[in-house]
């Protein structure tokens, strides 16, 4: 039997994934006959302007072993032999630890890592700061209904991370074999099969929430206790090494290992790290705003006259801008194809923003965070290295000001924006708590402002319409990335503490569920080890 891997079959719009197996024989030049199975790996959307969109499938295809194939094929399509690689985590044999593995957050690298660590029995406590999926989606609602924040239950903290209220895309650059591993788990946790096959997966954050519950039971099932409500706010080190955690101020919990899975977002915890000689280093990071359209406009941008084609979904983007003589990159991140910009307040007096969507992305607006990106030597003023930290914290305090001291976000016109005009009238908005009019240059730094003005332009060229009445731009976008470093060593433990594996987003070695989770799984890995 021969396993090949096709790249490049094309469909048209109306065409069906029936005609898939005679496009292939065609283009082998074999009999429909000759194919014993196959499977698509990838699905994707070519809907370039000006060109009618058309899907292009990778598929996974088994031919008998006498089969006579081309050595040669037209332009676009790729032939290559396909070898099965291990999606399961590396398990070895371990000694168990005298005391249960701490895992400290139950964002995606958290449950991953604990999901690794269960698999192979090693006794596991999973503490989150935060509530569960029932309690937190509660408290969310009543933030971004009247504007009442629960420091510790909100879009930031509480269990699945702060990607549980977002788009919950699963899109990453990463090569690593694990990625379709993290998926498959995901989808007997109740995604979608969808998402192991789509170029630009995601799950939404309405399933999303559903699949976190479940992958919850799932680790009970497998052993491992979880703590909610479970705030460490001290590390006892014990020459050089960690020896026990302290939580909501005064439970001690004895350790030998810890796997240290926070969210970039959870500031107090990186000041107490600090304190207590995890060693750390600032990084770059970027901060700017949001940006909101309505849906149909963004289709229109992108799709054309085909824009209303049944089987084209509500169109997304990505654009980039290069500002040279200000040594600037100027890049939308995190698109939210029908979905709404959202509140994640998570401290009192501050505003950030977030985009957010559902599994059908059936709302009126798109957005998108437009981010500049910040240097270290930007922040260096405010201190090592923590200066990130404090950075962002003055630009979301001036956000909390500028919107009303309610937790309302400041926003714009984008044509006000880009003329430099004072507060004006803005339209609707789809941001949660609520929008106030404000001159958004005054709630960033100078650099970002005026980097955005001109890469905004240059996304115009490149996108004709972006530039409309119709466009809102909110404020601000401060937490595309971890603003810091955790250092560790080539075994993943702290590189000035051991027993401390460090990893995720707020680790700043990961952005996005699947780097994260995979961050996670190499935590666990690392852990499991060290103990062999």
């Amino acid at each position: 039997m021969k396993v090949l891997h096709l790249g490049g079959i094309k469909l048209t719009l109306g065409e069906g994934e029936e005609l898939l197996a005679k496009k292939v024989a065609s283009i082998l030049d074999i009999s429909i006959n000759d194919i014993v199975a196959m499977e698509v790996i990838r699905k994707a959307i070519d809907a370039r302007r000006h060109k009618p969109p058309h899907l292009v499938y990778a598929l996974r295809i088994s031919v008998s072993e006498d089969t006579k194939l081309p050595a040669e094929f037209n332009e676009g399509l790729q032939l290559s032999a396909q070898k099965d690689k291990s999606e399961i985590p590396l398990l070895l044999s371990v000694c168990p630890p005298n005391l249960p593995v701490v895992v400290i957050g139950s964002g995606p690298a958290g449950l991953f890592a604990s999901y690794v660590l269960a698999l192979r029995g090693i006794p596991l406590l999973l503490l989150e700061r935060g509530t569960p999926i029932e309690k937190r989606t509660k408290d969310v609602q009543e933030f971004w209904e009247e504007g009442v924040l629960n420091p510790q239950s909100n879009v930031l903290f509480g269990e699945g991370g702060a990607g549980t209220f977002s788009d919950g895309k699963l899109t990453s650059r990463t090569k690593n074999p694990y990625s379709s591993w993290v998926k498959k788990i995901l989808v007997e946790m109740g995604a979608p099969q969808t998402i192991i096959t789509d170029a630009k997966p995601h799950i939404g954050t309405d399933r999303l929430r559903e699949v976190i519950v479940n992958l919850r039971k799932k680790l009970i099932a497998m052993g491992c206790a979880i703590r909610f409500s479970a705030h460490v706010t001290d590390f006892v080190i014990s020459r050089e090494t960690i020896s026990a955690l302290i939580v909501n101020e005064k439970e001690e919990i004895k350790i030998n290992h810890v796997v240290l899975a926070i969210g970039q977002s959870a500031d107090d915890t990186y000041w107490k790290l600090f304190e207590r000689g995890i060693k750390m280093e600032a990084k770059p990071f970027a901060m700017g705003l949001r940006v909101e359209h309505p849906q149909e406009l963004i289709n229109s941008i992108q799709y054309g006259k085909w824009r209303n084609h049944p089987q084209l979904p509500p169109a997304e983007y990505f654009v980039t801008a290069s500002i040279s003589d200000l040594n600037r990159s100027v890049y939308t991140f995190c698109m939210c194809p029908g979905g709404s910009v959202i509140g994640c307040g998570a401290f009192a007096g501050f505003v950030i923003t977030n985009g957010m969507s559902n599994a059908k992305r059936s709302g009126e607006f798109a957005n998108s965070a437009i981010v500049v990106n910040v240097r270290v030597d930007d922040f260096a003023s405010h201190g090592q290295p923590l200066g990130g930290l404090k950075f962002r914290q003055l630009w979301e305090k001036k956000a909390f000001l500028s919107g009303g001291s309610n937790y309302q976000a400041p926003a714009q016109k984008m044509i006000d924006f880009l003329q430099g005009k004072p507060a004006g009238i803005i339209g609707r908005t789809s941001f949660l708590p609520g929008a106030k009019p404000a001159a958004l240059q005054e709630v960033l730094p100078e650099f970002v402002t005026d980097s955005l003005r001109r890469g905004l332009r240059e996304f115009n060229k490149k996108m004709p319409g972006f530039i409309t009445e119709d466009a809102h731009l909110i404020g601000v976008e401060t937490r595309t990335s971890s603003p810091l470093r955790i250092c560790r060593r080539s075994d993943g433990q702290s590189k000035s503490i051991g027993g401390i594996y460090p990893c995720g987003e707020g680790a700043g070695y990961a952005g996005g569920i699947i780097s994260s989770a995979l961050d996670g799984i190499k935590a666990a890995q690392n852990l499991i080890l060290n103990l062999s």
